[in-house]
């Protein structure tokens, strides 16, 4: 790496200038976005654990028949709180924490655009997992499924506060959505280094430019939504009561145009870190650079004009059911050259067959069950026949694990020396990777079998002498050593955090910008904002290499880039720790809860929001005319 030779004291100074303050202030005020991105990680992760030990519990239910391991309404509240947990606190959240902590590092700019922000969303984020689990240990978890299908989850046929818990939830979870998404493409078209042009822009930069515009679009939606059902429920209004006028199936149109294109918020990242991973496993730079971009935009478009295919059952037209499986079938297409593209890079390389490079191969074995099984799906005549039978939870089960954690357990594997300058054990990393194959598979391939012997899903027993026995069986020893598979790998992180080998600044020799400075990254990333060569930067810098200087030292200085052609154009003063995006969240989280109970929550808690906002806005000393001048000049490009 090239870089101009700082002193000392400049680098203390700018350790000393970016760094968290300690303690509870520290704890509940930091901007780093390292910092919080880790806490999303580990909570969306803690979240994760949760929902599979209810999975776990769910399976023993269901290991033989007529089994009274736990009770029918236990088991309603159990797979309704793990199906909305993973798809709504763990998957896109934990997606979006990667994005929030890698971006800035992969296009080399010292912080996420709105760091205060970025801080208000974790903690928004946070409550509203605590609502959710707090309602299933006080015996008021949600108890209609993931989706929440009305007229099941409308006043009549749910009273109590299970579904007001879901539908407030929803909201957080949104909010805390929509601010990540605004984040990294702030972060991204402003804050580039220079050279950093979109045709170099990394793919897994480009997959979270792509789901941020996503979750824009859709995410709004589906809050809508369960505010609308809150509304129902709570001040008696009639959206999804066809008895005075309102629809049913409305609801279904407005959550699965939010819910389809959220599979894809899953997948997309995930697909970016797949194009992180492989140069660094076959040392060469991903083939078809242009066509995976593309692929993947294609992608994010088409995952807006298929979410009727989860409603074929329903009575649509028939030219509408055609349109939505000619759309489903279409999606595969994209899919289809990213995996060409992948199979052409790993092809031309020299693979190491290291735990991030299984993780990758995993995912094309199992994300092709998935597309196949979701090709099936697209057929009518098929889907009508399988629809709430195990196909389904087949089907999204090696979509998600298959096309998303595998990747994202790849990510963390290949990143988590870039966070914490140790290396994850390779042979725990070995034994976490193949009892998770072993056990993903043995969980949902008889899931097959027994969904074409013709078990519905949701059931929470079933007779003996229908054929159910043995898949059902098989499943749950799968989601047994699936949870040892995930015990190897905590005790796998928890050993290297402690004892780990010492990473060095590039352990996988790879090619982005990254892995151009320590490991783990300091407080401020870079010491000086490198200019961008190519498509691969750390393979082509050299100690001849431009940088930038006038960034100052004791000031929290971001560059700010133009859109287009990456030039500088000023320098940014970022605002530092404070405590009032916490108070702000703590408000909101007041609020919402509020909801649950009484329309009087809103100006209530209007009061406290407004006083939180107020504080974290108020002005702070800006710069002159003059001294902005002066402050755009001290701007250069040296080495060039």
């Amino acid at each position: 790496m090239s870089a101009p030779a700082l002193t000392q004291r400049d680098l203390l100074e700018l350790k000393r200038t970016w760094d968290t303050p300690r303690g509870f202030w520290g704890w509940v005020s930091s901007v780093d976005h390292k910092v919080v991105a880790i806490r999303y990680v580990v909570t969306a992760f803690v979240f994760f654990l949760l929902a599979g030990a209810l999975a776990l519990l769910m399976r023993i239910q269901l290991a033989g028949p007529e089994n009274h391991f736990l009770s029918p309404d236990l088991y309603n509240q159990f797979f309704t709180t793990h199906g909305t947990t993973m798809m709504f606190l763990f998957a896109v959240p934990v997606m979006e924490a990667v994005g929030l902590y890698m971006v800035p590092l992969l296009i080399g700019t010292r912080n996420v655009a709105f760091p205060r922000l970025n801080n208000f969303g974790y903690w928004v984020y946070l409550m509203g997992g605590v609502l959710m689990f707090a309602g299933l240990f006080s015996n008021t978890g949600p108890d209609t499924g993931w989706f929440s299908y009305v007229p099941l989850a409308g006043p009549e046929f749910s009273p109590g506060k299970r579904v007001d818990v879901w539908a407030q939830m929803i909201t957080f979870t949104e909010i805390a959505a929509l601010v990540s998404a605004v984040e990294i493409i702030a972060t991204v078209f402003k804050q580039r280094a220079p050279g950093m042009t979109f045709r170099r822009l990394p793919l897994f930069v480009w997959a979270m430019v792509i789901t941020s515009f996503m979750v824009i679009f859709a995410m709004p939606v589906v809050a809508t939504a369960s505010q609308m059902l809150a509304m129902d429920r709570l001040i008696d209004t009639q959206f999804f009561n066809p008895a005075e006028g309102g629809s049913a199936i409305l609801w279904q149109h407005l959550f699965w145009f939010f819910g389809h294109p959220e599979v894809y918020i899953i997948f997309i990242p995930a697909l970016g870190m797949i194009s992180a991973i492989l140069p660094a496993m076959v040392r060469r730079p991903v083939f078809g650079h242009r066509a995976l971009v593309i692929s993947m935009i294609a992608v994010g478009f088409l995952s807006f004009a298929l979410w009727a295919h989860h409603m074929f059952a329903t009575g649509l037209p028939e030219g509408a059911n055609m349109l939505f499986a000619l759309t489903s079938g279409a999606i595969a297409v994209p899919t289809g050259i990213q995996i060409f593209c992948w199979i052409a890079t790993i092809w031309s390389g020299r693979p190491r067959f290291q735990v991030p490079f299984l993780y990758v191969l995993a995912f094309f074995f199992l994300f092709i069950i998935g597309g196949m099984t979701g090709l099936l799906l697209a057929a009518v005549p098929v889907d009508l026949q399988v629809t709430d039978t195990y196909f389904l939870p087949a089907h999204i089960h090696y979509v998600l694990i298959g096309g998303a954690v595998f990747p994202l357990l790849g990510a963390i594997t290949f990143w988590f020396p870039k966070a914490t300058g140790r290396l994850l054990d390779e042979r725990l990393g070995r034994w976490s990777f193949w009892l998770l194959f072993i056990g993903v598979n043995l969980t949902f391939f008889p899931m097959h079998v027994s969904a074409l012997l013709g078990m519905p899903r949701r059931v929470y027993t079933y007779l003996p002498g229908l054929g159910w026995t043995l898949p059902n069986a098989l499943s749950t020893l799968g989601s047994m050593v699936i949870a040892v598979a995930l015990l190897v790998l905590l005790v796998n992180v928890a050993r290297s955090l402690a004892a780990g080998q010492v990473a060095g600044d590039d352990p996988w020799h790879a090619d982005s910008l990254e892995w151009t400075i320590p490991s783990p990254a300091p407080s401020y990333n870079y010491a000086v904002i490198p200019v961008v060569e190519g498509i691969a930067p750390a393979w082509e810098r050299s100690e001849s290499s431009p940088y930038v200087t006038g960034l100052s030292t004791t000031v929290r200085e971001v560059l700010l880039t133009s859109v287009e052609d990456v030039e500088p154009e000023s320098r940014h003063e970022q605002p530092g720790p404070t405590i009032w995006p916490f108070v702000a969240a703590m408000a909101t989280t007041g609020l919402i809860y509020g909801l649950i109970f009484t329309v009087w929550a809103v100006p209530i808690g209007a009061v406290f929001v407004t006083i939180g906002l107020i504080g974290w806005a108020w002005p702070r000393r800006g710069h002159s005319p003059d001294e902005f001048a002066e402050h755009v000049a001290a701007i250069t490009v040296e080495g060039a």
